[in-house]
């Protein structure tokens, strides 16, 4: 499984880079913030949102703290996706949120 560190993810966004987001926390979660540009679709759900995703796009997997997306990445990447994990999710995420 591939990983990444919230400062690169705000690197890549920083740089104007197109880079596609699923943030698979609770709605009311995401109501707090979360990384500009992400696409909530909780954990729970990710199963039956799948065919929303696009598998010629590579995606990187956020949540609270980097367990829920550990589980997210693994399932996509089982279905077929080009998926990175956001290691520490939100909890180390430094950037601006929306």
């Amino acid at each position: 499984m591939k990983s990444m560190m919230p400062t690169e993810v705000e690197q890549k966004l920083n740089a104007n880079e197109e880079i596609h987001i699923i943030d698979v926390r609770e709605a009311e979660e995401v109501q707090g913030g979360k990384v500009p540009g992400a696409v909530n679709i909780p954990l729970g759900l990710l199963e039956f949102r799948k065919q929303e995703l696009d598998k010629s796009k590579e995606y990187i997997v956020v949540c609270a703290s980097g367990g829920r997306s550990t589980m997210g990445t693994q399932y996509l990447e089982g279905q077929g996706f080009n998926v990175t994990n956001m290691s520490g999710g939100m909890m180390n995420w430094q950037g601006k949120t929306e």
